[in-house]
């Protein structure tokens, strides 16, 4: 009991913090299927919100990305496009260090909705190790919530990340 209310009392006010906290930019999670989901959903949400740079990881091929944005009327000097991660883990990690370059603190997260958690466990770890802030905006869907293990062995990556500059990738590319 006594661990569980100081664990209440951070959670409550990173909560509360992350709301106050307006977002300076985008990032999507690559992954969708080839009716494109995250990527039309978030070229949706960036007309809505026309001064925030999009942050690409992974996902669909470049130009089909592009085109995506385009069709919608979406500046392409909005997005970047970055391919260099071959899972979640890696989402983040090869794109903090640009996005404190940056200068950005606070971010917006796009993924699947069934892919949120494991998204949030890395974006707290890996965001978090550099001071920047996230609002989760989840791409709905009709498949199920991923498996909890995905989550803490993703999340076990990202603290080794944190502590050593490894993400494991190499290890965990058959277990995506």
């Amino acid at each position: 009991m006594a661990f569980t209310l100081p664990l209440l009392m951070w959670l409550g006010y990173k909560e509360v913090k992350s709301q106050m906290v307006e977002p300076q930019a985008v990032i999507v999670l690559g992954g969708s299927t080839k009716n494109l989901e995250r990527e039309k959903f978030t070229a949706d949400f960036a007309k809505k919100h026309p001064n925030l740079p999009i942050w690409i990881t992974g996902g669909s091929p470049p130009r089909t990305t592009q085109k995506v944005f385009s069709k919608a009327g979406v500046d392409p000097e909005r997005l970047h496009l970055d391919y260099e991660a071959v899972d979640t883990v890696t989402n983040f990690t090869t794109l903090v260090d640009d996005l404190q370059a940056h200068g950005i603190k606070s971010v917006y997260v796009i993924t699947s909705d069934f892919h949120m958690r494991r998204a949030s466990v890395i974006g707290e770890i890996v965001l978090g190790s550099r001071g920047i802030e996230f609002k989760t905006i989840p791409v709905p869907s009709k498949t199920s919530p991923e498996p909890l293990e995905k989550s803490l062995r993703d999340g076990a990556r990202a603290i080794l990340w944190v502590a050593t500059g490894y993400t494991g990738a190499e290890d965990t590319l058959h277990k995506k």
